[in-house]
């Protein structure tokens, strides 16, 4: 029997104080008695917990009852929450005899104000409250669960005290009278200093039988996971992002602003706003002035200038200083400055503002900041007043400035940000009190917006911006201005994918300037027409202006633009960027720009070097390049930019085809939080495959992802890659047959080339076609269904044949794409007579360049094959090593397939010799956390896999060992010295 209403919403990131409430729930069964006194602030998910906690002690059969402390001022009800317990327990049959043998109970039920009477006769009441619990302990363990203690009247506070002070003594063996624990919670942040609830905590946890049990905000990643977990759709990443940000941790906040997303824009949910205020509005009024000028400031403020702003006399501010941090709605930090305790505390105040007083306010900030001398790093700060304040030239100045700032820090995002408030501005402000200055002109500025846009990952945006640019563009605007403007938009066109309309301007660009006298306009123009043509497949017209602008940025010494034109022509010229000749054109492409200080064109070096290392199937080298160029990156603030984006996605992509799962994982997810929405989500796509490949049902939900909102080439390839591989095994040929023309339509765009991944996606394709064909050979229909994917099939292969001839670049394909081409083939094979084991072993070979996941799958392929024509033997063995691969991996559904085919064709599975285990790498991870007592889960969460590939390692563990439990295998790996003893308190 239980009185709480155990919720269905998912309980994230709360194992380690779970597990000690179930510990002590354990104990208390077992006769030790014992309570938890649970801590933590409003919203942080004390109740979520409780209820978990208390849902496990009735499924073990105790007896759960809660009782609800209310705020009621300081007219509270006395014993309200035992009340409530005891009426409970009282309507419950098994206990009727114990309650008549204990008067407590209708005392207190029908009690009133006066309940308890003299010291005596409430000694009296409390023994009997001890002796009645211990009664119904003995018909059943029993669960007390207190919530909001903070709220508890003088009388429920002496009992708890007596409860934990005399009726759960600390002995160990237990007994049935013992079977007792109490679970309390109350809220960290109601306690201000003088709160009564203070002197009672400090002495309850002292007692032995009494723990304090601290519930702390939820780490980011596991706010997202809740914020995911509590939607059925897939939610973008943006969205998710914002939650996260301004939840800090807190669950319930987390959980009004998720229902609040789709309705309202910006602010606090009007709910949450009015819990929010409750608590601000029980300070006095001048306290209550004082926050509301240190929420104008934002979430933090210096101590001086909050002194300055308020405008109060020093004992009154420093009394409604203290009032605010003793309620701890303020913080006081060691650094000087006084800060909202929650960011949403801070949103609400502010909000609750009159328009006159948010501006008198802000005005004064803006006064007092100016006055400071602070220099560009108040400038940001000084913008933001002086607007909120109507002084729009005081705010322009300051934007500008702020910019300027920025930009010396590498802070891309935070410079558009600062220029587009500019540019808002700029038409509301006079010519005659505007900045005057080289390059403050609104079209320059525009141009200079698009700039930080493309550098902060925001490309769709400075696409926009530069639009703007050319549309402000007169016949007074400077030949070289206007030219650079329409080069600058065909660069971030290419961003976008709009290679047509990226040439055109870059044409338009080119011929307005003269190419005599030679100027570092024209070799950025030229540079810029080159990277356009060579994408729509103009070589000729590539290197014939890229070799005459190298030869003019040398004699002009714009060492970034020959770095630019280096890389363009090396991917065109010879072999391209897989040859020696290209290579060592990108590496001194690599150092001129190095040299020049050109992060952006160094990153472009580098992505080229480390693609043409992929293409050549030398997957290690380009390892090292990749953290080259991250770093580089990194350092001068681009990681949103293009290049450092597609070269963590290839770090990624690298890192699954390795098989380097766990890390590709943990990379991604380190990742993520710092990409730029909506146009980053790509970076860290490869993830996807992992995956799928591991059997995360919401592998694809998230690949569909990818393709909302503006066109992604990128995000578009692996969604395509994800969802035809997830149709072709789900038996969906039609399906997969569909993704697949859809992706290659999307993926060609305006460019002649086809794109290269259509090998890859042909073979999934025909894979799906050969095991429905192979299907209804089995149940007799083979020429039926051979007949009608004949002609689709023909198609995919030639389609295949093509694509693998050249890829994007026009060249030959590497390895990879050759193996996919030798798939493709035992594939149609397959279709077309059976399969063919002699094709398959081509298939198992052509994968043996680094890719051990495909070579697996097409391994379990070459062992049908092979049990197809009675070469059991060598099928097992391909079985065998196909299951190693996937059991390494974690890859469980390719498992499942593998462990199939062996039962269905009884190809038995040879037992490790003995004395020796092959434990794999990560067996023996999975097997040290499992000697420390963790849940699949619990591993999955350590070692960035999901529960079930997590259970697939255990399962694989039990079996290498010939254990029948999870203990039996510690125990055995003990023995054999496989795991070593750690000292205590390790994990």
């Amino acid at each position: 029997m239980s009185q709480t209403a155990f919720t269905t919403a998912p309980l994230i990131g709360r194992d380690e104080e779970l597990a000690r409430l179930t510990g002590v729930l354990e104990r208390a069964r077992g006769g030790a008695a014992g309570a938890v006194l649970l801590a933590g602030d409003a919203g942080v998910g004390k109740t979520r917990l409780l209820d978990e906690a208390a849902g496990r002690a009735a499924g073990a059969g105790a007896t759960v009852v809660t009782g609800h402390c209310v705020d009621l001022g300081d007219v509270g009800l006395p014993y309200l929450p035992f009340t409530e317990m005891l009426g409970a327990l009282a309507a419950d049959e098994r206990f009727t005899a114990v309650m008549a043998a204990h008067p407590a109970a209708d005392r207190l039920l029908g009690a009133g104000p006066d309940a308890g009477g003299g010291p005596d006769e409430r000694l009296r009441l409390f023994e009997d409250v001890a002796g009645l619990l211990a009664g119904l302990a003995e018909v059943a363990p029993l669960l007390l669960v207190l919530e909001d203690l903070h709220w508890a009247d003088q009388s429920s506070r002496d009992l708890l005290r007596f409860l934990l002070s005399r009726g759960l003594p600390h002995r160990a063996g237990g007994a049935r009278d013992r079977r007792l624990a109490i679970l309390a919670s109350y809220r960290t942040d109601d306690l201000h200093r003088r709160h009564p609830l203070r002197p009672l905590l400090a002495e309850l946890v002292r007692l032995p039988a009494v723990e304090r049990l601290e519930l702390r905000p939820l780490p980011d990643p596991q706010v997202a996971r809740l914020v995911r977990a509590l939607e059925d759709r897939p939610l973008p990443d943006a969205v998710v992002h914002g939650i996260v940000a301004r939840a800090e941790g807190n669950a319930f906040y987390a959980q009004e602003l998720l229902a609040a997303s789709g309705a309202e824009t910006g602010g606090v949910p009007s709910g949450l706003a009015d819990l929010l205020l409750i608590r601000v509005e029980q300070l006095s009024e001048t306290a209550q002035q004082v926050l509301r000028t240190a929420a104008v400031a934002g979430r933090r403020v210096r101590d001086g200038l909050l002194r300055e702003a308020a405008g109060l006399p020093e004992e009154e501010l420093e009394a409604a200083l203290r009032e605010a941090v003793g309620h701890q709605l303020l913080l006081a930090q060691d650094d000087g400055t006084y800060a909202f305790r929650h960011a949403l505390t801070r949103e609400a105040v502010y909000a609750d503002l009159l328009p006159g007083e948010r501006s008198r306010l802000h005005g004064a900030y803006a006064r007092l900041l100016a006055a400071d001398g602070g220099g560009p790093q108040t400038a940001a700060e000084r913008a933001h007043h002086s607007r909120e304040s109507h002084d729009l030239p005081a705010a322009l100045a300051a934007c500008l400035e702020a910019a300027d700032h920025a930009r010396r820090l590498n802070a891309p995002a935070e410079e558009l940000r600062h220029l587009e408030a500019a540019l808002d501005l700029w038409p509301s402000v006079p010519a005659s009190v505007r900045p005057a200055g080289e390059g403050l002109d609104r079209v320059t500025l525009t141009l200079r917006a698009s700039a930080a846009a493309a550098h902060a990952g925001a490309f769709h945006r400075a696409v926009a911006l530069t639009r703007t640019a050319l549309a402000g563009v007169g016949e007074d605007t400077d030949g070289e201005l206007a030219a650079r403007v329409r080069y600058t938009l065909a660069g971030n066109l290419l961003t976008v994918d709009s290679l047509t309309a990226a040439f055109r301007y870059s044409s338009e660009a080119l011929a307005m300037i003269p190419a005599e006298p030679p100027s570092r306009t024209w070799v950025w123009a030229a540079a810029t027409h080159v990277a356009a043509a060579r994408q729509i497949g103009e070589d000729e017209t590539a290197l014939r202006i890229g070799r005459r602008a190298l030869r003019v940025a040398e004699e002009l010494g714009v060492r970034g633009a020959q770095a630019d034109l280096l890389i363009s022509l090396a991917v065109v010229e010879g072999g391209g960027r897989r040859s020696p000749e290209g290579r060592e054109k990108l590496r001194r492409a690599r150092e001129l720009a190095r040299t020049a200080g050109n992060a952006q064109v160094e990153t472009r070096a580098l992505f080229h070097l480390a693609i043409g290392a992929v293409e050549s199937g030398d997957l290690t080298e380009c390892l090292p390049l990749l953290a080259d160029g991250l770093e580089r990156a990194r350092r001068a603030g681009l990681l949103s930019s293009v290049y450092p984006l597609e070269l963590r996605y290839l770090q990624l992509l690298v890192l699954y085809t390795l098989g380097r799962w766990d890390e590709c994982l943990r990379v991604a997810a380190e990742a993520a939080p710092g990409l730029p929405a909506p146009g980053g989500a790509f970076a860290t796509s490869p993830a996807l495959y992992v995956a799928l490949a591991r059997g995360d049902a919401g592998a694809a939900d998230r690949a569909r992802a990818l393709l909302e909102g503006p066109f992604d080439w990128m995000g578009t390839l692996v969604a395509g890659i994800v969802l035809t591989d997830a149709a072709a095994r789900d038996g969906d040929a039609e399906g997969a047959v569909a993704r697949m023309r859809a992706t290659v339509a999307a993926l060609g765009g305006d460019t002649a080339r086809r794109p290269g991944v259509t090998v890859r996606l042909a073979a999934l394709c025909l894979a799906a076609v050969a095991d429905r064909v192979t299907e209804a050979r089995r149940g007799g229909g083979a020429d039926g269904e051979s007949a009608r994917w004949e002609e689709p099939a023909a198609e995919l292969v030639e389609m295949a044949r093509e694509a693998a001839g050249r890829d994007e670049e026009g060249l030959a394909q590497g390895p990879e794409g050759q193996a996919w081409l030798v798939r493709a083939e035992a594939e149609w094979a397959t279709v077309v007579s059976g399969p063919d084991p002699a094709a398959w072993d081509r298939a198992v070979a052509a994968f043996g360049y680094g890719d051990g996941y495909e070579q697996a799958r097409c391994r379990l392929r070459y062992a049908r094959a092979l049990l197809a024509v009675e070469r059991r033997a060598e099928a097992a063995e391909q079985a065998r090593l196909a299951r190693e691969t996937a059991a390494g991996l974690g890859a469980a559904p390719l498992l499942e397939d593998v462990d199939a085919l062996v039962r269905r064709g009884r190809l038995g599975a040879a037992a490790p010799a003995a004395g020796h285990v092959p434990l794999t790498a990560r067996e023996r991870d999975v097997l040290r956390l499992l000697a420390r007592g963790r849940s699949n889960r619990q591993i999955g969460e350590e070692l960035f896999i999901t529960g079930k590939t997590a259970s697939v390692h255990v399962s694989n563990i039990l079996a290498k060992l010939g254990a029948a439990s999870r203990t039996e295998a510690v125990a055995v790996a003990y023995r054999r010295g496989l795991i070593a003893s750690e000292p205590a308190g390790t994990g």
